[in-house]
């Protein structure tokens, strides 16, 4: 009877001298030549805690694969033997490779595994994000518009980052911070609903919105985990215009929400950011808005000082100046 296969180790916890099957994103590929002219590849294999070098030598039995077939930002599955070079650092003998297929997910493969993503489970964001939608919105058309809506998008909402170097600007972030600010806006929607009973504040508007104010970015920015980038769509018109399309589109179709509620939902979406400077086509014109608006800015601006605050390694009681802030962050604090 034969073994069974062992399973894929991870590439960060290899061992020199230890072989065995990984899943690593081929980060670059660089042509070289020796001193007698004879061409290698300087191949470079990562995953999100180790990168390795893998040499390919001309007279070797992968050069041929490696020059015509690997490329840049490809996932791999590799058998190797792992060792860590006195000179040259981690290296991989690579003793079989080939691209990573759909059925390497049952194996372990996970793409998130090979870039920065939310401390959070992105599933599981999205299901507490469903379950409040069902659970919250009383209006039953409108309730259905955004569970559709959610549906429609969900691969993106858990994959895509919030934007690209702001906020949330690593995989699963755009699902982490809808989450985030529906979660504030529910809490500020009961307060000021009960403040204001003669404004009118509707609490399903209102939670509707702060689920769907960013679902633009799921079409706004590509679906490629590793290198995000806007789509073409995404530059010819920006998230605020495809989300106000999107609850457009999908109101159209549903055919039974409330038009007054479809066109306020469409006004938060348009006018979210408030200010012109900052993106927004046009000036909120209901009360609804300011709340969503100051739960997402709240959200943006303390994820980015707290990413700012965690990975600084600065000496001294300041931090080192965020491009992005603008500024360095005090961190000497003792209370």
């Amino acid at each position: 009877m034969s073994r069974p296969k062992p399973p894929p180790v991870r590439l960060a916890e290899m061992t020199p001298g230890q072989s065995g099957d990984f899943f690593a994103l081929l980060a670059s590929r660089t042509r070289g030549a020796r001193r007698d002219g004879k061409p290698f590849f300087t191949c470079r294999f990562r995953d999100s805690g180790r990168v390795v070098t893998a040499m390919i030598w001309s007279d070797g039995d992968r050069f041929e694969e490696c020059e015509q077939q690997w490329q840049e930002g490809q996932f791999y599955k590799i058998r190797g033997r792992f060792e860590e070079h006195p000179t040259y650092g981690p290296q991989i003998e690579i003793q079989n490779i080939r691209a990573v297929t759909g059925d390497d997910r049952s194996d372990g493969f996970d793409p998130f595994d090979f870039v920065e993503h939310s401390r959070f489970d992105p599933e599981v964001m999205f299901a507490e994000l469903r379950a409040l939608a069902e659970t919250e919105i009383a209006d039953l058309p409108l309730r259905k518009l955004v569970c559709s809506i959610l549906d429609q998008n969900a691969g993106q909402l858990k994959q895509a980052p919030a934007t690209l170097r702001n906020f949330h600007p690593f995989a699963g972030g755009l699902i982490e911070h809808a989450l985030s600010v529906t979660h504030t806006c529910t809490m500020l929607a009961d307060k000021y609903v009960a403040l204001y009973p003669d404004v009118k504040l509707n609490r399903d508007l209102i939670i509707a919105g702060a689920m769907l104010h960013d679902v633009g970015r799921t079409r706004e920015l590509s679906d490629d985990v590793v290198s995000v980038q806007q789509t073409v769509e995404g530059r010819f018109l920006g998230h605020v215009l495809i989300g106000r399309d999107m609850v457009r589109d999908a109101a159209r179709e549903q055919g039974d929400v409330n038009p007054e509620l479809v066109q306020m939902l469409e006004h938060i979406i348009l006018s979210h950011l408030t200010l012109p400077e900052w993106g927004s086509p046009r000036l909120p014109l209901i009360p609804e808005v300011l709340i969503i608006h100051h739960a997402d800015d709240l959200d943006a601006k303390l994820e980015m000082y707290a990413r700012c605050l965690i990975k600084d390694k600065e000496p001294g009681a300041f931090t080192a100046r965020d491009p992005v802030l603008g500024r360095p962050l005090y961190k000497g604090r003792s209370v």
